[in-house]
């Protein structure tokens, strides 16, 4: 039921706007009279849409003053606008689309700001210090998991300056069309994954031996930097490749296995464990941003301060990805615009192409991706979804963008392409190089990752109190009108840097609540 005590609230987007949001929490029931002396006339629930205007059909129905939808009947003003009584825009045309044709005023840089983080030999800087095991093949998940469940009993308290040991679990490696064209897109994915800050430049793979993807495929001569000088002397500049191969003649029943892969692992731990944390500028954070379980309130609280957010760090001179090429493609025109150069605005327009003819091929196209939770949230569908998204990226200038599971190499704003699942789009952004992730959520989900911290924004105040625990910052009190998206903003800030520095852990990391990795295979299946 709404809150009696509180008066009732719409929220626009934009002044051109013809449906608002109701605000409070359980909607408002018909007959209710806002400020503005607008009626309700059905019941609306919180999150969704009313009508300020009566609109014919056919008319534009306008929020954040993007059409929508069209009216298909018509709806005076006073009502619930639900999906139902719309329908979906056509797709933008990605010809004759602006190109690099925003021209903001450089934002001041921000200053001194710094963390506490793990410099790697490549350059690179980890928020965490973690041993990860990388896997050639689904085939040797088990035994990797019982040999991680033994490191982290027998050994990891022997090494108090290592956070953690992960398998890096996947469903790929055999029984796929290892040669395909697009298969280079979940090989290197892992392959960057192994390679994460977080790790420390520490590679050991377990390998069952017959899979599609050997350990050499994977992993390539020159592809794992050096991890100290005792590998300079040794092949010629690269880490020699630390593989467990299971149906090596020499394991003699499962725990030969076992023991082999605690044994190769101690010699990761000990170098890992004589790293220390030291100061280093802001700067040297690499956030990924992402959303997920979205509603209505995603782009009116939780993602505008993301994209203030997302401001600072660039200002800061750190990098930010954001993602979600389903959940962006009906913004393109403001993508393009943002670009640095007009080729940023054409690897934009790349990857927007490549996903569509990769939906084309499923027989889907982009309204497959919004939720049953999403709808309930008040989403009608993704062109609303993707104006509430895409203000995660906040104002800066785009300058770079990545095909799925490539490596991160500049600092600014980029646009990584990933399909919009949440564990797809984390893993894909593990790959790009991230060494700390933001997730606003709408709905709720208790989403984290074992080799990244990530930290939760919850929309809505009242998610915030219902899951206190496992929400880290609320930015529902911007639509409360306790906070603004600029204060919000900042308390995400100061979090990244106190999560990234190990002074503060989040509730995820708390709990350790891990999704599995889940790379991103468009190459067929045999």
């Amino acid at each position: 039921m709404p809150n009696p005590k509180r008066a009732p609230l719409y929220i626009t987007m934009h002044d051109s706007d013809n449906v608002a949001i109701v605000a409070n929490p359980g909607g408002l029931p018909p007959g209710t009279v806002f400020p503005s002396g607008l009626t309700l006339r059905d019941h609306v629930p919180q999150g969704h849409k009313v009508a300020l205007a009566n609109l014919a059909e056919g008319d534009a129905v306008r929020r954040y003053n993007v059409p929508i939808g069209y009216a298909v009947k018509d709806i005076p003003a006073g009502s619930w606008v639900h999906e139902r009584l719309l329908k979906m825009p056509q797709a933008r045309s990605l010809d004759n689309l602006p190109v690099a044709t925003a021209k903001p005023e450089p934002m001041p840089p921000l200053q001194d700001f710094t963390f506490e983080g793990f410099r790697n030999a490549d350059g690179s800087v980890g928020t965490r210090n973690i041993l990860a095991i990388t896997q050639t093949v689904q085939c040797v998940a088990g035994v990797t998991d019982f040999a991680v469940q033994r490191i982290k009993a027998d050994l990891l308290p022997k090494y108090p300056n290592v956070d953690d040991v992960v398998a890096l679990e996947h469903g790929y490696g055999c029984g796929v069309a290892i040669d395909a064209p697009d298969a280079v897109v979940p090989i290197r994915t892992l392959r960057n994954i192994s390679l994460n800050p977080n790790f420390g430049g520490e590679v050991m793979l377990v390998s069952l031996g017959c899979e599609k993807l050997q350990p050499d495929r994977l992993m390539p001569p020159g592809t794992i930097p050096l991890v100290d000088e005792r590998d300079a002397a040794g092949d010629g500049g690269d880490s020699k490749l630390d593989v467990v191969c299971l149906q090596d003649e020499a394991h003699v029943g499962f725990m030969s296995m076992v023991e082999s892969i605690v044994r190769q692992a101690e010699v990761h731990l000990k170098r890992l464990d004589a790293r220390r944390r030291e100061t280093v500028p802001a700067s040297e954070l690499v956030v990924g941003v992402q959303c997920g379980g979205s509603d209505a309130f995603s782009g009116v609280t939780a993602n505008p301060a993301v994209g203030f957010c997302t401001d600072l760090l660039v200002r800061a001179g750190a990098s930010v990805m954001f993602s979600e090429t389903t959940e962006v493609r009906d913004g393109i025109a403001q993508l393009t615009a943002r670009a640095t150069t007009p080729e940023v605005a054409q690897a934009l327009i790349r990857e927007m192409a490549w996903y569509d003819a990769y939906l084309q091929r499923g027989s889907v196209d982009r309204s497959a991706n919004t939720t049953p939770g999403n709808k309930m949230g008040g989403l009608s569908n993704i062109v609303e979804k993707a104006m509430g998204s895409i203000v995660k990226s906040g104002s800066a200038p785009i300058s770079g963008v990545l095909a799925p599971g490539e490596k991160l190499r500049q600092k600014g704003l980029t646009y990584a392409a990933t399909p919009a699942s949440d564990f797809i789009c984390g893993t894909l952004q593990l790959a790009a190089g991230m060494n700390l992730h933001v997730f606003t959520t709408g709905r709720g989900t208790p989403y984290g990752l074992a080799e990244v911290p990530v930290i939760k924004v919850a929309t809505r105040s009242d998610l915030a109190r219902r899951w206190h625990d496992l929400m880290d910052v609320n930015a529902g009190t911007i639509a409360d009108g306790t906070a603004t998206v600029e204060e919000v903003g900042w308390e995400l800030f100061r979090l990244m840097l106190d999560v990234a520095s190990g002074r503060k852990k989040t509730w995820a990391e708390q709990w350790k609540l891990h999704n599995a990795l889940v790379l991103f295979n468009p190459a067929p299946v045999t």
